[in-house]
C-alpha cells in the first residue's frame, strides 16, 4: 500500500503512461509490473498462530532491508552464498545477538535444533521469507521475537541484521537436497 504523496504521484504517471503508451520503451506489461511492484509489501505471517507480523519499512532501513520488505528476497542470500567473506558479515551478527547460546556457535545446534540442515523445525525455513518470520515474531517452541518492531523493543534486532543472519545461515547450509531460497 502506497501512503507517501509521492508514491501516489509516481504511481498515477506510471498509470498515466501505461494508458498512453507513451514514455516508456516497455512493453505494457512491464509498466503495469513495475507499478505493480511499486506498490507490493510482503506479508509477513507469525510462525507462532499465522496472525500478522507488523514489520513495515522505516526511514533507518537500510536498501537491502527496503528491498526484502518489499519483494520477500533476501539480497543478502545470494552474495552471501557466493562470497564467504562477505558472509562473516551475517555471522558476527549471529554471534553478537547471542544466537549461539541455543544454535550453537556454527548454528549446528546446542539446546535448540540446527538451522543448517536439511530438516527444518517449520516447512517455511525453505524461504528466507519463512525464516525471517520465525526469527522476528518467535515460535510457540521457546524461541522469542526479535525483531524491534514485533517487540516494540527498540533495543532488539532491525530487519537489515536479520537478513544478515539469514545470508550466512544459508552461506552456512550443510543439508542436502534443494535449496529453494537460491531460486
Amino acid at each position: 500500500m502506497v501512503t507517501s504523496r509521492s508514491g501516489i504521484i509516481s504511481l498515477s504517471f506510471l498509470f498515466a503512461l501505461a494508458g498512453c503508451g507513451q514514455g516508456s520503451d516497455a512493453p505494457e506489461g512491464e509498466v503495469k509490473s513495475a507499478a505493480a511492484s511499486a506498490s507490493a509489501q510482503c506479508a509477513f505471517e507469525s510462525t507462532k498462530d499465522g496472525s500478522s507480523l507488523p514489520v513495515k519499512a522505516v526511514e533507518s532501513d537500510t536498501p537491502e532491508a527496503k528491498e526484502f520488505l518489499a519483494t520477500c528476497i533476501n539480497p543478502y542470500t545470494k552474495r552471501y552464498v557466493a562470497d564467504a567473506e562477505a558472509a562473516k558479515e551475517g555471522r558476527k551478527k549471529f554471534a553478537y545477538y547471542s544466537c549461539t547460546q541455543c544454535h550453537g556457535a556454527n548454528a549446528g545446534g546446542q539446546t535448540a535444533v540446527s538451522i543448517i540442515d536439511e530438516r527444518w523445525q517449520y516447512a517455511k525455513h525453505d524461504t528466507d521469507k519463512g525464516m525471517f518470520e520465525t526469527i522476528a515474531g518467535g515460535t510457540n517452541m521457546g524461541m522469542m521475537a526479535w525483531h524491534k518492531q514485533v517487540t516494540g523493543n527498540p533495543e532488539m534486532l532491525p530487519t537489515d541484521d536479520i537478513l544478515k543472519i539469514i545470508g550466512w545461515l544459508r552461506a552456512s547450509y550443510q543439508g542436502g537436497g534443494a535449496t529453494p531460497w537460491l531460486d
